[in-house]
């Protein structure tokens, strides 16, 4: 017999002899037990008052129309398509763990991948109920479903509307199946413990959920196909969803807009975002629950280099928007650029510089990266910042663009802010929800790398 091989370093940090029960009554017992404290209590409550004003803001912007917000003209577009692009660049950190890294086979993602799917689904979701209430009239939402359009008046084909609904339809639906086949062994670890516990209503309803899963070979063998299936399918809707996002831009002709370094800029623009706020739950959540034993350091050291990464990619976008404005000689491009720097909305424009490029640059040292308060601090700070450059590229394009004599200013009201606080309190109670009724880590998947260490496999 060949010598026990050294465990890999991305495995989690599980003590000495652990084992397949040890783990799922670790994580099958956050959601069993239902000792949820009162700062998880705290947390709902304030996120349901969040909730409550984003409902009365919907219901007034509803009764009133869109002129409650500080849209006008030429700056039609406001917070509501800068919260839409904001909150998709969120949710792709979560196809790029499930989906991408297990293609690659990491190993560091089976800690992580399920919070990040479910986040995934959470901000794709509000995404797409900003595009709607922008419409003025969301009523007729269903005109830019893409029906079969025999009269050729509605669907505008041509029209980004249309295509944001193919990319957010896909990618929720996709997203959604995906999360939901990796949940299904967990439903049924569920539904046996809690018939244990005697807890009869849980072990119905996950039962159901559970699909007549007892863990049977060809339930594995037929479990992991259609995974890796799924798996392959998502990896492309990382690029595309984003890319065409990013063509609502591109395909315009106001300066800052009709730019092809788009696409892949908004790319990695969205992995930047997203793996900020999988840092922004992972932190809170182990501390929580005392899952260190499984979202350890190392995860968090990886999911930092990925920043990094993406960070450079951000900041070469920036440099090729300066670079293609004035080497172009189009003045209004020039012009544009020039205004971002100096103009009315300086302030902002700097700032997100300082938290997208700079402040990154901390996590070249190992330390920083090992820091757990400081990785915290660091991706609030980019989630901040990505929301900026999202403003920026919205409003700072749209209010001067050819004619002097048409340029204006955008004044976001209060309930500009209370729709978008609202949006991110939405975001928090989907998450506790989450929290509470399902697992937040693969138990499945631990399991498996519980059995590999036992093993002495990489």
């Amino acid at each position: 017999m060949s010598a026990p091989q050294p465990r890999s370093r991305d495995t989690p940090e599980l003590r000495a002899g652990w084992g397949y029960a040890d783990v799922s009554d670790k994580i099958a017992g956050i959601v069993l037990n239902g000792k949820f404290g009162w700062k998880w209590w705290s947390a709902f409550l304030a996120a349901s008052a969040g909730v409550m004003a984003l409902l009365v803001a919907v219901s007034w912007l509803l009764a009133k129309g869109i002129g409650i917000w500080g849209v006008d003209i030429p700056v039609a577009w406001g917070f509501a398509i800068g919260n839409f692009v904001w909150w998709i660049g969120i949710g792709h950190a979560g196809t790029f763990i499930s989906a991408v890294l297990l293609l690659l086979r990491q190993r560091w993602r089976t800690s992580i991948n399920r919070f990040a799917e479910a986040m995934t689904l959470f901000a794709a979701s509000i995404a797409g109920l900003f595009p709607i209430l922008h419409l003025g009239r969301p009523w007729f939402f269903y005109w830019i479903v893409p029906y079969p359009n025999v009269m050729n008046v509605w669907p505008q084909w041509r029209s980004p509307l249309v295509w944001d609904f193919f990319a957010i339809a896909t990618y929720l639906l996709v997203s959604l199946m995906f999360w939901y086949l990796g949940l299904i062994p967990d439903l049924a670890t569920l539904r046996d413990r809690a018939g244990l516990r005697g807890q009869r209503g849980a072990q119905v309803a996950y039962g159901l959920l559970a699909l007549g899963w007892r863990g049977e070979a060809r339930h594995w063998a037929r479990f992991e196909k259609a995974y890796l299936l799924l798996a392959g399918l998502a990896t492309p809707l990382v690029v595309s969803v984003h890319t065409i996002v990013s063509l609502d831009f591109a395909v315009g002709n106001t300066p800052g807009y009709h730019s092809t370094v788009f696409p892949p800029y908004f790319v990695a623009g969205a992995l930047f975002s997203g793996f900020a706020m999988v840092l922004t739950l992972a932190i809170p959540l182990r501390a929580a629950f005392g899952l260190q034993d499984f979202i350890t350091g190392r995860h968090l050291a990886n999911a930092a280099k990925v920043l990094l990464a993406t960070s450079w990619m951000v900041g070469y976008g920036y440099l090729s928007e300066i670079f293609t404005a004035f080497y172009s000689g189009d003045k209004y491009e020039t012009y544009m650029t020039i205004n971002r720097w100096v103009g009315p909305y300086a302030p902002v424009y700097w700032s997100m510089l300082a938290c997208n490029i700079v402040l990154p640059q901390i996590l070249w040292w190992r330390r920083v990266r090992h820091s757990v308060p400081v990785l915290f601090l660091l991706s609030l700070a980019i989630n901040c910042g990505m929301w900026m450059e999202r403003f920026l590229i919205v409003v700072s394009s749209l209010h001067r663009d050819f004619l002097p004599s048409s340029w204006g200013m955008f004044y976001p009201t209060r309930w500009d802010w209370i729709t978008l606080f609202g949006s991110i309190a939405f975001f928090v109670w989907l998450f506790l929800l989450f929290v509470r009724f399902l697992p937040l880590i693969s138990m499945a998947e631990m399991r498996e790398l519980v059995r590999d260490t036992a093993e002495g496999k990489k």
